[in-house]
């Protein structure tokens, strides 16, 4: 993810995962109240698209185990990214998951010297446990809150290290707190992550400006027309280590809809700034998650 930040913001759409109105669906019914489970992150946690947010993965409630899979494709002027990943949420509390992310340079690979159509690919695998409060009921006062850790290990070592990276494989590490205020219909979450990834793990961690783990901030916003409509926003700062690669912030803004309780659908515009040689590349961000 040169700019992971394009893929980031596709995943941003994802914010619209949320909850429905409480008089939109009954308490108490069978599962999660209608997307309260978030959509997929591009790194393949629930949450937004870019950011991951308190909530877990699946339509379980307490007393069960759910999960939920999900495809996501950025259409970028010159790059296409491409993510695919699972996640098991456990009794509310607890998430696991893991993805595959792609990102294919099409011309600018061979522009740079590493031949066209290079990709470069990266396994993302993660781990969430919810620690306090809860996303939808108790008072407004109190979000949910979940800390959260990322493994993220680049599958072309060679050429990550050949452009700077320190390392190919690293962690991040996040605490996020989420709330659905119902009275409004709007969800707003915050993450703080300390990261070192570079474009968020596609060049491998750490360089020639930085080897250590950094605090960045992401945020999500996102207002409910109907039970099962969503338009938000998205923003996530990001660490920039390498001097041959500048890395910008990310920001989206989607739209999402919940088909039924098993599909929700996702289309985000994304700003993912410079990515490599490239300027402005901004796009399109299409998703599609199944959960059960």
């Amino acid at each position: 993810m040169f700019r992971c930040r394009h893929r980031l913001l596709i995943c941003v759409a994802a914010i619209a995962a949320f909850p429905t109105a409480a008089t939109a669906q009954a308490v108490g019914g069978p599962g999660k109240l209608l997307l309260t489970n978030g959509i997929s992150t591009v790194e393949g946690a629930a949450g937004g698209g870019l950011t991951p947010w308190a909530v877990i993965g699946g339509n379980a409630t307490k007393d069960g185990i759910g999960g939920q899979v999900s495809a996501t494709v950025v259409e970028l002027p010159d790059y296409r990214f491409s993510s695919f990943s699972a996640a098991v949420g456990a009794w509310d509390r607890i998430e696991v998951s893991y993805a595959r992310q792609v990102f294919d340079t099409n011309k600018v690979g061979g522009a740079l010297g590493l031949g066209n159509n290079f990709r470069f690919d990266q396994d993302v695998y993660a781990a969430k446990v919810r620690i306090a409060g809860d996303v939808v009921y108790g008072p407004n006062w109190l979000p949910a809150v979940a800390l959260g850790l990322q493994y993220k290990k680049s599958l072309d070592a060679a050429t990550v290290k050949a452009v700077g990276a320190s390392h190919d494989a690293g962690f991040d590490y996040y605490v996020s707190a989420t709330k659905l205020f119902l009275e409004w219909s709007l969800l707003a979450s915050i993450t703080v992550r300390a990261t070192k990834a570079n474009q968020g793990g596609l060049l491998g961690h750490g360089g020639t400006t930085g080897d250590d783990h950094r605090l960045q901030g992401e945020g999500s916003v996102a207002y409910q027309f109907s039970r099962r409509f969503v338009l938000g926003a998205e923003y996530r700062t990001k660490p920039s280590n390498l001097t041959v690669a500048r890395e910008d912030d990310w920001w989206d803004a989607f739209a999402a809809y919940g088909i039924n309780r098993h599909l929700t659908a996702t289309v985000a515009y994304t700003d993912l700034g410079s990515i490599a040689t490239s300027d402005r590349q901004r796009g399109l961000l299409l998703q599609l998650q199944g959960s059960f």
